[in-house]
């Protein structure tokens, strides 16, 4: 029996499942940083393991490129397992990701630097440590696992209609003070857009601040340029300008990232009523990629 046949024969088997297994995604509840002396390059590398969003996945990242950890990166190469991605290439990935996998973090993300800086490096390796996956392991297990904020119920859809409209819903069960929120409206159409959008601020979680400083975000960041709100104490800044600025902020944000769809100086908002729910930057992109793939 040849390969491929040997692999449909498995494949639509009942012995084995190809679904995935109900559990819920889970991540790193802290940071991990470890350096060692990799196998091949015979360099030393550092490694800092960062927790990261649902549906994030695992993937490295090095000189501010990413590389998804996916068989659609890997590259044939002798005896280790190499990522490659854009002329960059990580090598020796398999005993950190073997541990990932079997210790449930299914969003990582995996900074790697090496020691000895050279602004020409296009690879990197990950430490051989003793030659197994113990290292990882053991610091899995020692920094413990999380429920990562879930954004697996997030959607934007387009719906037929004779002018542009957006309706947007936000939902933060966690920070009452925020809770769920939902606004619409033609934000193109006369004074709208300056007088119920404009002026919404962006605002951030306060319990997340801290891991959003550590990975190396809004260092610009303060109360006089954002709203911050706590899961326990609510508003740390107010007075809010509309009860559900929030939202309206994110159906802002939604509007840059559908410029994006623009062509040849027309508008970049397709004609149609949006809905959106627990929308972010990625998915919003994400639609505006999948409607130049249909229009």
């Amino acid at each position: 029996m040849t390969l491929s046949a040997t692999f449909n024969a498995i494949k639509s088997s009942n012995v084995i499942s190809w679904k995935s297994t109900g559990r819920l995604q889970q991540t790193l509840a802290g940071f991990i940083e470890k350096t060692g002396k990799t196998l091949h390059s015979g360099n030393v590398s550092t490694v800092r393991l960062c927790p990261e969003f649902a549906g994030k996945g695992r993937y490295f990242e090095f000189r501010s490129r990413l590389i998804p950890a996916s068989i659609d990166f890997a590259k044939e190469s002798p005896l280790c397992t190499t990522l490659f991605k854009d002329g960059v290439q990580i090598r020796t990935v398999e005993h950190l990701l073997s541990a990932l996998e079997a210790k449930g973090v299914d969003n990582c993300k995996i900074e790697i630097h090496n020691m000895v800086a050279d602004d020409q490096d296009v690879e990197a390796e990950v430490p051989i440590f003793d030659g197994s996956a113990s290292a990882w392991a053991e610091a899995i297990e020692q920094v413990g696992l999380k429920r990562p904020w879930i954004r697996e119920d997030s959607f934007v859809a387009a719906f037929p209609s004779q002018k542009v409209q957006i309706s947007y819903g936000i939902d933060f069960p966690q920070v009452p003070a925020i809770g769920c929120q939902w606004f619409s409206t033609t934000p193109l159409e006369g004074t709208c857009y300056a007088m119920h959008i404009a002026s919404s601020r962006t605002f951030c979680i306060y319990e997340e601040v801290e891991r959003m400083c550590n990975a190396g975000l809004i260092k610009g960041g303060s109360l006089d340029n954002a709203i911050v709100c706590s899961a326990s104490e609510g508003w740390l800044n107010p007075p809010l300008r509309f009860p559900d600025e929030p939202c309206r902020h994110k159906l802002l944000d939604f509007v840059g990232d559908l410029s994006l769809f623009a062509r040849n100086g027309s508008q970049g908002l397709p004609v149609a009523h949006m809905v959106a729910f627990k929308g972010g930057h990625a998915l919003h992109v994400d639609f505006a990629r999948r409607l130049s793939g249909v229009m």
